[in-house]
This record gives structure tokens, sequence and C-alpha cells, in this order.
């Protein structure tokens, strides 16, 4: 399996990823891999999936990369983080992945669990997300993608304290940054120029999420510190209660943000697609993916 660290290095610019989640129920299940099979069309570079808050669909997780693997075709990635797992924990997942011929992980330290409001390290466990890529790094293989915050992490007490953070993770071994969700282009070509003048040179890839409709982006932006800006929740709020209006509203607002992203060359662009196809065809679509 192609490795991040390869496709950001060899591919052709710019490289295509998604990110989809564990779905609950079988038909959701089913309803994922046909949206798949039309985001496929599109010739990803590469496929990731999360995890629950503390590892609670760890093993679906795993069961869903090697899915898409064997179906697609497509390099995947998995999602890995610190909450409630010790090091041994991480470690059994780690050798599951690798034993799969799995060769990319997404690390993060995690939220913290549904209804706690701070994150407590586990017992043998990590406190940051630099501790757990150095782990990975030390014993297997695997290429890392680890996260960035064009609006500063939510619970960074400054900026700067946000970038060092992130240059500690880089450092540990990380090969690529993709970031937040971001809505404002200027947010992210910021990020990027404070991240280079700290030094990191890990590539810088825009994670983007076409918005589905206004209730979407604000049960999600208060939780991920992202602003919506005001021409988005307008043009939102003038589609009316037609939810495919809204839909096709937020889709028309990603295509001039990922096509002015792409003007500018960036990397790479890596769709939130949340288990839907539409929006992020049509956008693909747009931009002549």
């Amino acid at each position: 399996m192609l490795t991040l660290r390869d496709i950001y290095a060899t591919a052709r610019p710019p490289v295509l990823s998604f990110e989809v989640f564990p779905p609950k129920t079988e038909k959701a299940e089913a309803a994922l891999y046909e949206h798949l099979a039309s985001l496929a069309r599109k010739g990803p570079d590469f496929i990731t999936c999360t995890y629950g808050a503390g590892g609670s669909t760890q093993a679906k997780t795993f069961e869903i990369v090697a899915e898409i693997f064997r179906r697609f075709g497509r390099p995947v990635a998995s999602h890995l983080t610190c909450v409630g797992a010790s090091a041994q924990q991480i470690a059994a997942y780690a050798d599951r992945l690798a034993a799969a011929g799995i060769a990319n992980v997404v690390a993060l330290r995690g939220d913290p669990p549904k209804g706690e409001e701070r994150f407590e390290k586990p017992e043998g466990g990590f406190s940051h997300a630099d501790e757990l890529v150095a782990f990975l790094r030390s014993r297997w293989p695997f290429s890392i993608a680890v996260g960035g915050y064009p609006e500063t992490h939510r619970e960074a007490p400054s900026p700067q304290a946000d970038l060092a953070n992130l240059k500690r993770k880089v450092d540990a071994g990380a090969d690529v940054v993709i970031t937040q969700l971001f809505f404002e282009n200027h947010l992210f070509f910021r990020f990027r120029d404070r991240c280079v003048a700290a030094g990191i040179r890990a590539p810088i890839i825009p994670g983007i999420l076409p918005p589905h409709s206004l209730a979407q982006l604000d049960r999600i932006c208060p939780m991920c510190g992202a602003s919506i800006p005001k021409a988005l929740r307008y043009a939102i709020l003038a589609a009316g209660d037609d939810p495919e209006a809204q839909r096709r509203a937020g889709a028309e607002h990603t295509a001039r943000q990922v096509e002015d992203l792409l003007s500018r060359g960036v990397d790479g662009i890596h769709f939130y697609v949340l288990n839907r196809a539409d929006s992020t065809v049509e956008v693909l679509d747009a931009v002549g993916r």
C-alpha cells in the first residue's frame, strides 16, 4: 500500500483525499459503500476513517478501512487517538493495522469523551499527539498525518502555543498536516505562512467540509472552533426551508473555495464528506476534477 509520505512526494498535485466515519447500522454501512463508489470515480489518492470517542468504534474503523482498500484499491489511513487508551492498547491496534498491511495513520490527541469538558491523560497513555506520533514512529513504519488548526485549537492558550504544539508533532515524525475545516481561505493561507515561518516543512493540506445545512454548521463549528462567514450563512438562509436548496448553496460556496485553493497551488484537498457523496462530487465536477 502506498504511504502518505510517498503520495505527497510523488503524486501529481493536487492530492485528493476523503474522510469518512464508521456507520452505526447495517443500512448506513451499505449506504456508505454506495457513496464511496461514487467518490472513488473521482480518483482519490487515499481515504481515511475516524473512530468514536474513547476508541468506541475502533474495531469498526479497522473493518471499514480494510474493506475500503479491498473494494476500491485505494490507500487508506486509520485514525488513532490518545483518548481512553493506554500505550499497550494503542500498540495492540497498531500491530493489527500493520499485520493487515495498512500503512497510514492519522494521529490525534482526540476530543474529550462526551460529557467531559477536559481531556484527561489515560492511565499508561499519552497526554499529547506528539507523544503518540513519537511512539508510533519508534515501533512501526507507518506514514503519519496530524491535525492543524487555522483558527487555533479551542484548548490552546494562544495561536503561538498551538503552532508550537504542531511543530512538536511534525518534529516527532509526522509526514503531513491536515487542517481542521474552515470556510474562508485567507485563514488557511495565513496559517500556512505561519507554519513555514516556524520551520514546519511538512505539506499543509486544507481540510474542507461542503456544508449541507445551517443546522449542521451551527452544530459542528462550535465543536471544532471554526467560524461561519456571514456570506455563507446568508446564502444558506436564502435557500429557505428546502434541504436540497440549502445543500446546493453550501456546495456552491465550497466550489468557489476549492477553486481558489487550487488556483493558488495547494498540495492537496482533504474533504470531510460525512459519509455522503453528493456535495463533494458536485464540487469536484464544478472545479473540473
